[in-house]
């Protein structure tokens, strides 16, 4: 009954998705160049053989998948992967990181004629999806057509699953869409059963598999040599609210650390602006990274507002405070940069990484702070205690390296799917 609701609400609201979509253009979030594929008018050509479809929604499922798009690719030699997002910046990503033989492109709006006009063209063998997306359209037509399916790193938080509980006839042929669910811990894979998913397993959360992230040499060698070996730390992936917490540290202890740099870099780039008069209002000398600028002695903070930069101030800074934490988003990863010999310092809120922050605490491999002011007494401890920065850092890379295995176990529940599909490794 709700599925039908929701199918002639979403064929009805043409106009209104049509106006929507305009909109997110003005605002910057779509990209007109490449409007029609949210329409399900694909910008590229189907390549022959098997097509194994990845969606991922944003920045951080599509950049966790990576590892397991390059391994399925190298197991596979006949193997295309097409991978679909729906935000500008995870576009972007994904232009400069895919692997050959993977496409890019937008998902279509959850309007059933988008829907079918993109699996005509596409005719993927299979579909894996990332996390958490939820398109009923979509799943509805992709069991419709039997095509193989499964949810990798599937995430169920409690507020999903009370909201979900409440329909369970809406979602219970939704998860049993996928053949498999591969779940990040054992309290998600429950919460997946409890709502009708089949064949739910736990097998860890492949963003501890993800490479390191990348970092461009010479953009590496030039923001060396402008830090000039200052006192910095970096508030990684922010939102707002937490760019005034990080202004307020700064304030807090320039005096006792002479020389201070403190780096934003927001999570959405097109902030930089608004980011960068915040700090003129409070007094802070800045530089703006999507400027051209770098930091110099008059700059006390740098905001690097670009796209997929991340890995270069990763290793810069020696303290990072996961953004997302401060404010009730539910936290960004905090693997990439234990994996980069960061002191990891992160807020209360971390229930998007609750198993990782959780394996962080019981190692105390990683700080956690209620406030500003439990993070400027932080980041001014670790600044300047050289031993406890470096046992911290020591101590979150052993969490992300023993961990680093879970891709091999997501490719090895993946076999029977892949074979549903005829996708099968060469002799």
């Amino acid at each position: 009954m709700l599925q039908t609701i929701y199918r002639g609400l979403t064929e009805i609201g043409g106009p209104a998705i049509r106006l929507y979509l305009a909109r997110r253009r003005a605002a910057g979030k779509e990209d007109p160049a490449r409007a029609p594929e949210r329409l399900g008018r694909a910008s590229a050509d189907r390549p022959p053989g098997r097509l194994a479809w990845f969606h991922a929604a944003s920045v951080g499922e599509s950049l966790s998948v990576l590892i397991l798009i390059n391994r399925l690719l190298e197991r596979y030699p006949d193997l295309t992967v097409l991978v679909t997002t729906g935000t500008v910046t995870s576009a972007d990503l994904m232009a400069r990181r895919l692997p050959d033989r993977a496409i890019h492109q937008y998902v279509p709006v959850d309007r059933m004629p988008y829907v079918r006009r993109f699996l005509d063209h596409w005719r993927p063998d299979l579909a894996l999806w990332i996390e958490s997306e939820i398109w009923p359209n979509l799943l509805c037509e992709i069991g419709r057509r039997r095509i193989p399916a499964a949810l990798v790193n599937a995430r169920m938080s409690a507020g999903s699953f009370r909201n979900w509980s409440r329909v369970p006839g809406f979602i219970r042929p939704l998860l049993r869409t996928f053949g498999l669910c591969l779940a990040q811990t054992e309290t998600e894979a429950d919460r997946l059963r409890r709502l009708g998913a089949r064949d739910v397993r736990c097998v860890g959360n492949l963003k501890f598999s993800a490479e390191p992230l990348p970092a461009d040499p010479a953009a590496l060698a030039g923001l060396r040599e402008a830090f000039g070996g200052r006192p910095s730390w970096l508030m990684a992936s922010s939102h707002p609210g937490e760019e005034a917490v990080a202004a307020g540290v700064h304030a807090a202890l320039r005096d006792r650390l002479p020389g201070l740099l403190t780096v934003i870099v927001p999570r959405h780039p097109q902030r930089g602006g608004e980011v960068s008069r915040l700090l003129e209002e409070r007094g802070l000398g800045r530089a703006l990274r999507s400027a051209g600028d770098l930091p110099g002695p008059g700059h006390e903070v740098y905001v690097a507002d670009t796209v997929g930069e991340l890995g270069l101030f990763f290793r810069l800074a020696p303290v990072v405070c996961v953004g997302g934490s401060l404010v009730p988003i539910g936290g960004h990863n905090p693997v990439e940069p234990a994996q980069l010999g960061c002191a990891v310092i992160h807020g209360p809120y971390m229930t998007n990484f609750s198993e990782v922050a959780a394996q962080l605490r019981a190692d105390h491999a990683a700080v956690t702070v209620q406030d500003a002011d439990g993070l400027a007494r932080e980041v001014g401890r670790l600044l300047t205690d050289d031993a406890e920065r470096s046992r911290l850092a020591t101590a979150a890379a052993a969490v992300a390296d023993r961990n680093r295995r879970v891709v091999d176990a997501v490719l090895d529940a993946l076999v029977p799917t892949l074979a549903a599909a005829g996708v099968a490794p060469c002799p």
